[in-house]
């Protein structure tokens, strides 16, 4: 080797070169290191550097001799051990089983949602497990699987995958790959096995995957089946299996490989008006819906675990599905199982415990059913939606019934609609008027039981505005009797107040800050409970609905529940606040949660649902039993008070407000059809309340003469009588 050292940039390299040329030399032969050693070339520097070298040399073959020595110990001295080590050696995988989800039960123990026992032809994939051979076990699972499995989604893709899983149809799709598509068009280089079955795929023809019935189902068996991971187990079919079926499997166990007879559970749900709040829950096909996957997941779940979608099923989900079991499988470089290990010990799901009685329940249904009957034969239920009512403990927020029926006007048909107590809005006319009393005191437009002149209200360029009992007369009455003879005219000058713009005759209004006065009466309307959540502890609840136009006429039909709309269950939380002492707190449909253990069914209790204060109405303590006083006063005041009817053979004393909001529809014929919607917001007894009732009868007929309906004030009354009937006031 030679190197022209006068080339190199430094006397580093130099140096470098010059100790590597030495080096090499030193290598070839022990003479010319000698002589290399006497030559008068060398310096001091580079014999020291020669010495290092040599201890370099030792320690390198040092090395070698116990790398060596290693090597023998293991291949000659202990053979058998690391034979054995690397058989048993090798893969972990981690398995995930589902459990039993909780049950639900009435406030009583009654079951309203238990697991029934389904048998099933289940599918274990081991890590061995080839795509032939899921596609022969499909074939053969196949002709034993129920008919209600064909109706399965099957697409091409799928077809192609099991068209493929064939070894000699795929040999023959590959042969119809050119060269020049085996390899990237840019790059010439080689594509990856999953890019070439992806051409495969497009190479099948739709002749080849035309199949019959019975292939197509065990192409779909086939689909399941190579979606599930190593050492998972998959339902193939579920049903109660004939003897026949279940021979036909155990017979031919070892061809069958992979697939075995269990058992799984399915809902079932009783036959009640509270059916339809219990909520639904996905299949193990279905598993987790893709929108909730990642949130699920990280919650531990597999992704065919079966979920809530919908009311209690979905809102207390933590709860009713349960620990699932988490194993972890050990294999061995062949693939066989060699141990394992549980890393998570599954648990039941846990049961809850409603707040609601079903013979409350049902009760309470049953005078929506009657009393909507009685409206019909008076003749004004023509056009009518039904009825609805929500009862409610004011203080602890426990539901104890939410009921409501649907009317088809079409057909008359007269069906059970609970869910429409906390998801049908409508306009609640009166009710609202604590509600616009309260925003006028939390202004300032308002002094406690302040006096002012109910009369008609001329806003320029529009028509009066007067109360029902005046008849365009001017009477001075107090907050009090606003509230027990309903007044409008009353509200409409409260919120002018609010407004800036106290009430003169035929003035006009400034728009200026119109929406901000809108805003400041929602706020109030909104302590109450009123178009805003409820917090009610299932989803799916609507706010009701907000209008989105803040004009002039608008803000004063506001002010006496003209515009906005709420639901029942909204307007019994509004009752249940007043009740409380202005404190508004969570509705709830869950009394308890329960652990799945112990003799009794229900099992032991693990938590109570606790009761919860949302906020305060922000008006002082006085204030609060001024509206107490205007509702006490609706139901026992004079001649002129609004719902007596409710004290027509009512058991106890009862506080409440009644709302008759003028409405439109259309008949069958699409003629125009003046209706209302009779509301009442109610609590009971007048002293220390119990319960609190929200109660909307929509779309009434309203006579020529201008009379309604008094179903809705007839309904709770039935409703506090059938309460202290079943349980007492105390």
């Amino acid at each position: 080797m030679k190197v022209n050292l006068s080339k190199l940039k430094s006397d580093t390299h130099r140096f470098f070169f010059r100790q590597l040329y030495r080096i090499m030399v030193l290598m070839k032969s022990k003479n010319k290191i000698k002589k290399m050693k006497t030559a008068r070339v060398l310096d001091k520097p580079s014999k020291a550097i020669l010495k290092r070298i040599n201890v370099l040399f030792f320690a390198i073959f040092a090395m070698f001799l116990l790398l060596i020595g290693r090597l023998y110990q293991m291949q000659i001295v202990n053979k058998s051990f690391y034979d054995k080590k690397l058989v048993t050696t090798g893969a972990t995988s981690t398995v995930t089983e589902g459990t039993i989800r909780g049950q639900i039960y009435d406030a009583k123990g009654t079951p309203l949602v238990s697991n029934r026992a389904v048998q099933t032809i289940n599918f274990t994939r081991s890590n061995t497990m080839t795509a032939e051979q899921m596609r022969q076990v499909a074939i053969k699972v196949a002709s034993v699987i129920p008919e209600s499995e064909k109706n399965d989604v099957l697409t091409s893709r799928d077809k192609a995958d099991f068209f493929l899983a064939d070894p000699e149809n795929l040999a023959n799709v590959q042969k119809r790959l050119k060269a020049s598509e085996r390899v990237n068009a840019k790059t010439g280089e080689k594509l990856s096995e999953s890019e070439l079955y992806a051409k495969y795929v497009k190479k099948v023809t739709p002749e080849e995957v035309a199949y019959d019935d019975q292939t197509e189902l065990a192409a779909k068996l086939f689909k399941r089946m190579n979606a599930t991971s190593n050492f998972a187990t998959t339902i193939l079919s579920s049903g109660d299996l004939s003897a026949a079926q279940q021979a036909t499997i155990a017979e031919n166990e070892r061809s069958f490989k992979g697939i075995s007879v269990g058992t799984t559970w399915d809902r079932a749900y009783s036959d009640s008006t509270l059916t339809s709040i219990l909520g639904t829950v996905t299949s193990e096909k279905t598993g987790i819906p893709a929108e909730d996957l990642a949130d699920y997941l990280k919650k531990g779940y597999a992704r065919n675990d079966r979920v809530g979608t919908s009311y209690l099923e979905r809102g207390y989900e933590d709860e009713l599905h349960g620990t699932n079991t988490v194993k972890q499988v050990t294999v061995d470089k062949k693939g066989q199982v060699t141990g394992e290990k549980t890393l998570v010990k599954g648990e039941k799901g846990k049961n809850l415990k409603l707040t609601i009685d079903l013979k409350f329940q049902q009760g309470v249904q049953d005078i929506l059913k009657k009393n909507f009957a009685a409206l019909q034969a008076d003749g004004y239920g023509a056009v009518a939606k039904g009825a609805y009512a929500v009862v409610i403990n004011p203080s602890t927020g426990a539901i104890y019934a939410m009921a409501g029926i649907a009317n088809d006007k079409e057909t008359g048909q007269i069906t059970d609609d609970a869910l429409g107590a906390i998801q049908h809005a409508f306009v609640p006319g009166s009710v609202v008027k604590m509600g616009t009393i309260a925003a006028g005191w939390e202004n300032n437009a308002l002094t406690g039981n302040q006096i002012l002149n109910d009369q008609p209200i001329q806003i320029q360029g529009s028509a009066p505005k007067q109360s029902w009992f005046t008849k365009g007369q001017v009477l001075p009455i107090s907050a009090v009797q606003a509230l027990e003879y309903s007044s409008n005219t009353y509200m409409i000058q409260t919120v002018l107040n609010i407004l800036g713009q106290p009430y003169q005759p035929n003035m006009a209004i400034y728009t200026s800050k119109l929406e901000d006065s809108f805003k400041k009466l929602r706020k109030t309307y909104g302590e109450f409970g009123l178009g805003v959540s409820t917090g009610l502890d299932i989803p799916g609840a609507s706010k009701g609905y907000i209008g989105e136009n803040a004009d002039a006429a608008n803000y004063l039909d506001e002010s006496f529940g003209q515009y906005d709309t709420y639901t029942p269950l909204q307007l019994a939380q509004y009752a249940a606040t007043i009740a409380n002492d202005g404190k508004r707190v969570v509705p709830h449909l869950v009394e308890g949660v329960y652990q799945n253990q112990g003799d009794n069914p229900l099992g032991t209790l693990d938590k109570t649902i606790a009761s919860k204060t949302l906020n305060t109405v922000a008006i002082s303590t006085e204030n609060i039993s001024l509206l107490q006083q205007g509702m006490y006063q609706v139901t026992h005041g004079d001649s002129m008070a609004t719902g007596k009817h409710i004290m027509e053979g009512a058991s106890v004393s009862v506080n409440a407000k009644t709302g008759t909001s003028e409405t439109y529809t259309l008949d069958s014929n699409g003629n125009q059809l003046y209706t209302s919607v009779n509301n009442v917001v109610a609590y009971a007894p007048s002293e220390k309340p119990q319960i609190a009732i929200g109660v909307m009868v929509p779309d009434t007929l309203i006579r020529p003469d201008g009379s309604t309906t008094y179903a809705n004030q007839y309904i709770t009354r039935d409703i506090v009588n059938l309460y202290q009937s079943m349980y007492g006031f105390k």
